[in-house]
């Protein structure tokens, strides 16, 4: 629920609470970080195409640093959108 909360600040255009910018994903693109009692969430995000906010990949943390995996995942949704929007 946090992490809806904080992707609704971002469309109004305010930061969220907790965040840092993941230049690896791709131009813009940033990361929510959500803790809660039942663990840690991340939610990478890019917010410059087409005035809307893209979520590219939403998870739970298992260990101290994000792994190659779900950086990967997000960088090619991120092409994917980045090419799709270019298109339109």
């Amino acid at each position: 629920m946090r992490a809806g909360y904080e992707l609704f600040m971002i469309q109004v255009g305010r930061e969220p609470a907790d965040w840092k910018p993941m230049p690896v994903v791709g131009s813009g693109a940033a990361e929510i970080r959500v803790r809660d009692e039942t663990g840690a969430f991340r939610v990478i995000y890019v917010a410059g195409f087409a005035d809307a906010v893209y979520v590219l990949h939403a998870f739970q943390k298992r260990s101290q640093k994000t792994t190659r995996a779900d950086i990967m995942l997000a960088a090619q949704r991120y092409r994917d959108i980045k090419a799709a929007v270019e298109k339109d």
